[in-house]
């Protein structure tokens, strides 16, 4: 496997996404459908869905190519992947025919994913497939095993749920990660939930078992309108994929598709009184908490600063006191000393005054003179 830490090295990622519990909006599907499409990838693998696959609930599907011939499109899941053979020029259009008219478009456009740079990208690799009925560990292995035989670096697992989401808002995303050094480098969070889960969680613990890097990106989708595929979901998943791989993924007709959305919503909701209240309920606890998550970022920085001012202002101030207490100590010496030599100098002039009063003129130096009495040498204070 390549060594993803090479700084000379772009990583190879894998990005899978499965129909079913974990595809809300069908955001999730649509997503990797169009990445698809922008690149040049051709079929590399297939996990077969017979296995795995109830095929009462995933029924295939029939359609006819292009020579007019009939042909039964199995609910597998697909490794999807860009080869260089040398003098070979990999058109696009190659990666399925659930993607032909993606691919169709961007070939038309010449849009392709790209580095911030304008480099093409070579390491994507895309894994679209079914959420399978059964046999869940068995499926999980293979695609373990797929990544390792690819050299994958990192695999990065979609998820889109349904949640009281406001569809006149931003899409909330979130991408989460059991690895803290992944946490550190992308921005990731430690996901705290327990509870029910779909094939994306599974394939997410065989990853982590087998020292695979991944990253789980979910977004949430407004649950009242879950009859409709939701693009802007998916574009929601494209922006954060951008930041997290650092390339640039154009849009295509997503933009106008998301603005029809949101518009057809609105339209609905008009002629629905109860709706209305119920979005605008949505939205006010939408803008309500994210002015009190902004107020709180807010906060807590201020408040890490003030700790680290504090911090320093502690530290300044120890030694301030420290300083003070050596002068004050010095001081209080002084002060011991002076007061001794008070003390001394008085005793000495008392003595004095015993001596002349009732000394004889024996007790005096030569010479000196018995009116002005000569004490002893007044010891100096300092």
């Amino acid at each position: 496997m390549k060594d993803s830490t090479d700084p000379q090295l772009a990583p190879r990622v894998l990005i899978a996404a499965f129909q079913g519990w974990s595809d809300a909006g069908d955001a999730t599907s649509e997503a990797i459908q169009h990445l698809i499409g922008l690149q040049q990838a051709e079929l590399l693998h297939i996990i077969g869905g017979e296995s795995f696959v109830d095929l009462q609930l995933q029924r295939p599907k029939m359609f006819r190519d292009d020579d007019g011939r009939r042909t039964i499109e199995w609910p597998d899941t697909r490794l999807y992947g860009t080869v260089h053979r040398p003098g070979v020029v990999v058109g696009r259009g190659q990666a399925g025919s659930s993607t032909a008219g993606a691919s169709a478009k961007a070939d038309s456009e010449g849009e392709t994913i790209t580095r911030i740079d304008g480099s093409p990208v070579h390491d994507l690799f895309f894994m679209p497939g079914y959420e399978p009925g059964r046999d869940w560990e068995n499926f999980a292995d293979e695609v373990v095993e797929l990544a390792e035989v690819w050299g994958v670096d990192l695999v990065v697992l979609l998820g889109s749920m349904y949640s009281d989401a406001p569809h006149s808002r931003p899409i909330i995303t979130s991408v989460t990660s059991e690895d803290p050094e992944l946490r550190q480098r992308y921005g990731a969070e430690r996901s705290d939930y327990e509870g029910p889960v779909g094939i994306v969680t599974a394939i997410d613990v065989a990853l982590e078992a087998a020292t695979i890097d991944s990253l789980s990106l979910w977004v949430q989708v407004p649950h009242y309108v879950h009859s409709a595929p939701s693009p802007k979901a998916t574009l929601a998943i494209l922006d954060k994929l951008e930041e997290l791989l650092d390339i640039v993924i154009p849009r295509g007709e997503l933009f106008a598709q998301a603005t029809d959305w949101e518009s057809n919503i609105n339209r609905i909701a008009e002629n629905d009184d109860d709706m209305t209240r119920y979005i605008r309920s949505l939205e006010e606890a939408r803008d309500d908490a994210m002015a009190a998550e902004t107020t709180g970022d807010a906060l807590a920085a201020e408040f890490e600063k003030f700790l680290e001012q504090d911090s320093r202002g502690a530290a300044a101030g120890a030694a301030l006191l420290e300083d003070d207490a050596g002068l004050e100590e010095a001081a209080s010496l002084e002060d011991a000393a002076g007061s001794e030599s008070a003390a001394t100098l008085e005793d000495a002039e008392s003595t004095e005054s015993t001596a002349g009063t009732a000394g004889t003129e024996s007790d005096l130096p030569p010479g000196a003179d018995p009116d002005s009495p000569a004490g002893p040498t007044q010891p100096s204070a300092s």
